[in-house]
């Protein structure tokens, strides 16, 4: 099968595109189209490359706080030159087509097994081919500078630069990660309403990232300041406590209790037996219990999303697993 004849992944191509309202726009018209997407991306330019083409632009868009997801064509031959992002960092993942595109001193030929991962610091110039049609995931920079300070365990003055080409059909945890956020844009859901599950995506889609492409500082080793101590555990624990309704990431609590995140997750696995978030999310489930017995007229799945959890079948066998009963039933005896 060729290039460009690939089939879209089972799951990539549906929610995204015909979920009402998530279209942004469809044009013919170039100098629209360069605003539009500059809106969600930044100013760039954009010009046709071959001749007697008919521009046909479409761009669906769903944004999660800091992160968002777009499925973007032309419909033409294109030059895109937008130089140094600044501000985010962008995937690009070709649905079918291919693009060649350079930033920095990097380079790839990007098809629908090559994705690219540009880095806010990298002038860029790209080449979309008339049938390319991607998906991108847009992150904000600050999201992911401030995780892999945390990770490091002390902040670098270097910038993170990502490896250009990303075989992301290759990565089990990227692809799931894609099929979950397209369930997300697939239901008419408010996502400004609900900071908890925001902040959760966020740190979701960072946390993936990082973990499944290489960068300049994958093979730099984690600098402990210190030993973690149990009153830094402690220190923690009362944070969560006190701010538990509000969205809270892995890399903020190890900036709080002053130690790498490695540092912190080993801590409360030897003093509290589970992670850190995992010791959140036992907090909001035991508040979502009480609200399940408080609010009369709430649902569980508006409570499930009060608290931050997105996935409904996923908080029922967690709540189940800690509380021996489902959300329902605790609904029925209240």
């Amino acid at each position: 099968m060729a290039i460009g004849q690939m089939n879209i992944p089972t799951g990539l191509s549906g929610a995204l595109i015909h979920a009402p309202g998530r279209q942004l726009f469809a044009s013919r018209d170039i100098d629209q189209t360069r605003y539009l997407v500059g809106q969600v991306m930044k100013p760039h330019h954009l010009a046709m490359s071959g001749h007697a083409q008919q521009l046909n632009s479409r761009m669906h868009h769903i944004a999660f706080g800091d992160v968002s997801l777009s499925r973007l064509r032309y419909g033409a031959e294109v030059d895109i030159v937008p130089e140094a992002l600044n501000d985010f960092y962008l995937i690009q993942m070709p649905l079918c087509g291919h693009a060649r595109i350079d930033s920095g001193n990097q380079h790839v030929d990007s098809h629908p097994g090559l994705a690219s991962v540009l880095s806010p610091t990298e002038n860029t110039v790209m080449h979309w081919s008339a049938d390319n049609d991607q998906l991108l995931v847009r992150i904000d920079r600050a999201l992911v500078d401030r995780a892999i300070r945390s990770h490091l365990g002390h902040p670098d003055n270097a910038p993170l630069r990502f490896e250009l080409g990303f075989r992301w059909r290759e990565c089990d945890a990227w692809r799931c990660l894609l099929l979950y956020l397209n369930e997300c844009a697939g239901n008419d859901i408010d996502f400004v309403k609900y900071k908890l599950l925001v902040a959760n995506i966020e740190q979701l889609v960072v946390s993936t990232l990082l973990a499944a492409q290489p960068h300049n500082f994958t093979d730099t080793k984690v600098i402990r300041k210190t030993a973690i101590l149990p009153r830094h555990v402690r220190k923690v624990e009362e944070f969560l406590r006190q701010h538990v309704n509000e969205p809270i990431c892995a890399d903020q609590l190890a900036q709080i209790a002053g130690v790498s995140l490695r540092s912190l997750y080993a801590g409360f696995k030897e003093f509290c037996g589970v992670s850190p978030m995992q010791y959140l999310r036992n907090l909001r489930l035991d508040g979502a219990r009480m609200a399940l017995s408080a609010e009369p007229d709430a649902s569980v799945a508006c409570i499930a999303m009060q608290w931050g959890f997105a996935h409904l079948g996923r908080f029922s066998a967690e709540y189940k697993q800690r509380f021996g009963e489902s959300p329902s039933e605790s609904l029925r005896r209240r």
